[in-house]
C-alpha cells in the first residue's frame, strides 16, 4: 500500500488549520503540521485535529518544509509520496487524490496543483501573485523549455525524488527551487487543475508589500542562478 505523508507549514493559522486537516483524505498515512513560530493557537488546534505537530522557530516557508522532511527522514519506514499543502484553507485538501493520481497511475515523479483562472474564486490570488506566477513560469519556459503554468504550493512528489533534489531554500524560494531542480534532474512532471478560494486570514507573502517584494526577488534569483549553470 502506498504511504503518503502531508507536510503543512503553518504560521498563525489557528482559524484555518483544523479545516485543512479535517478535509485531507483518509488515504494519507500521516499529517505533519510544522508550527513556524506562531503566536496564536495554531499548534493546539492542529494537535486537537489529529496532526503530528513539529516546532520550527526560524520563520520561513522553506525552514518549515525542511523541518518536516527532517522528521520524515528519522522514521523507520519512509513514505512513498510527500504532499505539500498550505495551512490557510485556500486550497481544497480533498483534492489531494487528484494531485497524487498521476504518480500512482502514470508513475509521474512530481505534480503541481495549478490554480487555473476558471477554478479560482474572485480575489483568491492578488495581482502581484498573478504577475509573479506569469513572470516566473514564462522565464522557466524561455530558459528551460518548461511547461509549468503555476508555482502552486499544493504539490506532490515521490519521496525518493524529493531527496534527490537536495532542497535548501529557507524562505520564499522553496516552490520555484523544487521546480527548477525537477527540470535540471529531468524528472517527469505534470500539472493538475485545482480549485482555489480566498484564504482565511491575511497572507504573509502576498498580503504585505515587503512579503511580495522579497518573494519576487527570491524567485527571480533562483531562476537566473539556474539559467547561468
Amino acid at each position: 500500500m502506498t504511504k503518503i505523508n502531508v507536510i503543512i507549514p503553518a504560521y498563525n493559522e489557528a482559524e484555518s488549520i483544523a479545516n485543512v486537516i479535517r478535509d485531507i483524505p483518509d488515504t494519507v498515512d500521516e499529517i505533519i503540521v510544522v508550527n513556524n513560530n506562531s503566536n496564536d493557537a495554531t499548534e493546539a488546534n492542529a494537535k486537537q485535529a489529529g496532526a503530528t505537530v513539529l516546532k520550527e522557530p526560524r520563520k520561513g516557508y522553506g525552514y518549515a518544509c525542511l523541518k518536516g522532511m527532517e522528521y520524515i527522514a528519522g522514521k523507520p519506514t519512509p513514505p512513498d509520496i510527500i504532499v505539500f499543502l498550505d495551512g490557510d484553507y485556500s486550497d481544497y485538501p480533498e483534492e489531494l487524490s487528484k494531485i497524487v493520481a498521476p504518480i500512482l497511475e502514470k508513475n509521474i515523479d512530481f505534480v503541481i496543483g495549478a490554480r487555473v483562472k476558471n477554478l479560482r474564486e474572485d480575489g483568491a490570488m492578488t495581482m502581484p501573485q498573478i504577475f509573479g506566477n506569469w513572470l516566473a513560469t514564462t522565464l522557466m519556459r524561455l530558459f528551460f523549455s518548461a511547461k509549468f503554468s503555476d508555482l502552486g504550493p499544493f504539490r506532490a512528489i515521490k519521496y525518493n525524488k524529493l531527496l534527490e533534489l537536495e532542497m535548501e531554500d529557507k524562505t520564499y524560494g522553496w516552490t520555484v527551487e523544487m521546480q527548477l531542480k525537477t527540470l535540471k534532474k529531468k524528472f517527469s512532471y505534470t500539472e493538475v487543475p485545482v480549485n482555489y478560494r480566498n484564504r482565511i486570514g491575511v497572507s504573509k507573502v502576498s498580503g504585505t508589500v515587503k512579503g511580495a517584494i522579497f518573494a519576487g526577488i527570491k524567485i527571480l534569483s533562483w531562476i537566473f542562478k539556474y539559467s547561468l549553470k
